[in-house]
């Protein structure tokens, strides 16, 4: 079943969050410190793909024309307000926001080389062991971020299982007309595009800086352009 690593991982999240809510009498003050001891090894996690670059010049024209994209259609504001939405429809989930629940986790278990490669190999080779992967460290993290963030968490299930399952459902497409060069460098540079992504959203977990990190969500993008036309015009 090629959707099976998938909806595996949205399960997880949603059971995480679950748990999380059993929870919600931690201490403020242990709350706090557990949320930067995770952004803490979040930004440690952005770094490690952040340096694995070949050329980290694609990484940085990646960041700024994405955050100009980003910022021209407001992606942070739109991601924002589906969440507000959600809150509406529910109500306050008593820690923190819907919104600021639905947008931290979403980026979190949707940036980063897991997703991308764990889908692809659920498509291609039907192995779903990365996103089996992927879906334990999704469903802990999901459980301590829903102690501090509140329900929010649960629904980042939702685009989890359609990005995911979007790439599986195409892999087979993509494996007929990329050549696996191509599909190889763009993974290494989208990894460190991500992670430079993935560290931002470490900054904002410890309250050191707010980083617009949906803004710069179309680097990933822009990140397979440049790969692609580095590949053609350097055969």
């Amino acid at each position: 079943m090629v959707l099976l690593g998938t909806l595996i991982n949205g399960l997880l999240i949603v059971i995480g969050t679950l748990l999380g809510k059993l929870f919600h009498r931690i201490p403020e003050g242990m709350k706090s410190t557990v949320m930067q001891a995770i952004g803490l090894a979040v930004m440690v996690l952005g770094l490690q793909m952040g340096f694995k670059s070949n050329n980290f010049l694609i990484v940085i024209i990646s960041l700024v024309v994405g955050a100009v994209i980003g910022e021209h259609f407001a992606l942070d504001d739109k991601l924002n307000k589906l969440g507000d939405w959600l809150e509406s429809k529910i109500g306050k989930s008593g820690k923190g926001s819907i919104s600021e629940g639905f947008v931290t986790a979403t980026l979190i278990f949707l940036i980063g080389a897991m997703a991308i490669i764990g889908a692809l190999d659920s498509g291609i080779r039907g192995d779903h062991d990365v996103l089996y992967t992927k879906a334990i460290i999704d469903g802990f993290t999901s459980i301590i971020l829903t102690t501090t963030l509140g329900i929010g968490v649960l629904f980042s299930a939702i685009p989890v299982v359609l990005y995911q399952g979007a790439i599986a459902l195409f892999a087979t497409q993509i494996d007929r007309f990329v050549p696996q060069a191509l599909m190889d460098s763009f993974i290494l540079e989208m990894t460190a595009t991500g992670g430079v992504m993935i560290f931002a959203i470490g900054l904002n977990l410890t309250g050191l800086m707010k980083v617009k990190v949906a803004n710069l969500l179309p680097g990933i993008v822009i990140t397979g352009v440049i790969v692609t036309l580095m590949y053609f015009f350097a055969k």
